[in-house]
């Protein structure tokens, strides 16, 4: 069978079992340049073909190119779930990715912003008006609750509790909460008052997108982006600190390690599979803070003395 044909089944199996957009499109386009290589170095076409050699070459093709470890593996795990979905169809008989392994990470490092940067970046956003005050409220959001980026853009007026926020159908489609801070509740009020007076003539219900745009669409990925960008420049963030909503993810998870949240909630917070994906930002955090940090824990300190 034909390497694209099958992927086009592959494809539909993720869609009914409703994966994002997005991921369909990094499962689609991932697999896609694999057989490119295939094609143009093996003349291989058909799934039946391929093995665990070819994939390895390939592998070795991304390295020569100076791509990262989790990038590659990023790409494997595409490989995965498509010669599974040929193995659970009975189209070939032997998984060629048996024998292929992970690529070996090294430490990952993860530089996000500091306390200083954070708080320039809050006051970057001031007035009155519809859009300062949505931005103010965005970022927000982003710092306080470690959202992702698509999850912020989806959220509805429903999801919006007193104290806090339902992030429904989220990365690996499961529903979680994450807490609002007094702090950020007292910015979405002001948000809602002053957005439901901008959009006075326009009908807002339960299932209207939270963050409207002056137009009153839903906002994009792209626009929240701009929005961040914006801030980090007028703030004079660092020039080595990529200015992004997922920074702020990043932000969000060491500060929350650093005043002493365990990994496991922490995991639960941010929607991760696995708490193998937050042990990464503890990693990043500095050995003297790590030191700094121990002490608050300390067993004597913390003694109950009669």
């Amino acid at each position: 069978m034909l390497l694209e044909d099958l992927l086009k089944e592959f494809i539909l199996e993720l869609e009914i079992r409703n994966y994002s957009k997005r991921t369909l499109k990094g499962y689609r386009n991932n697999n896609l340049l694999m057989f490119t290589f295939l094609k143009k170095e093996f003349k291989i076409t058909k799934v039946e073909e391929v093995q665990s050699t070819h994939i390895k070459s390939y592998i070795k093709f991304l390295q020569r190119q100076g791509r990262k470890p989790t990038y590659i593996n990023g790409i494997v795990k595409c490989f995965r779930a498509f010669f599974k979905y040929a193995i659970d169809e009975e189209i070939i008989e032997t998984n060629p990715m048996v024998k292929v392994n992970w690529v070996k990470e090294g430490k990952v490092i993860i530089n996000t912003f500091n306390d200083e940067e954070v708080a320039r970046m809050m006051k970057v956003y001031v007035g009155s008006d519809y859009m300062n005050i949505r931005n103010k409220c965005i970022l927000a959001l982003l710092f306080d609750t470690g959202i992702r980026n698509l999850e912020l853009c989806s959220i509805k007026n429903h999801d919006i509790k007193d104290t806090y926020l339902i992030i429904k159908q989220g990365k690996g489609r499961k529903d979680r909460c994450v807490a609002l801070s007094p702090y950020t509740r007292q910015i979405i009020i002001r948000y809602v008052r002053c957005r439901d007076s901008y959009f006075a003539n326009r009908n807002i219900d339960e299932k209207t997108p939270f963050f409207l745009s002056y137009r009153f669409n839903a906002l994009t990925i792209e626009s929240v982006e701009r929005i961040m960008k914006i801030a980090g420049k007028k703030s004079e963030v660092r020039s080595d600190i990529r200015v992004s909503p997922h920074t702020a993810r990043h932000y969000y998870a060491q500060k929350n390690l650093k005043l002493g949240m365990d990994i496991y909630s922490l995991s639960r917070l941010l929607g991760h599979e696995n708490v193998s994906i937050s042990k990464r930002y503890l990693q990043s955090i500095q050995d003297a803070e790590i030191v700094e940090m121990s002490v608050k824990s300390s067993p004597l300190m913390n003694l109950k003395r009669k």
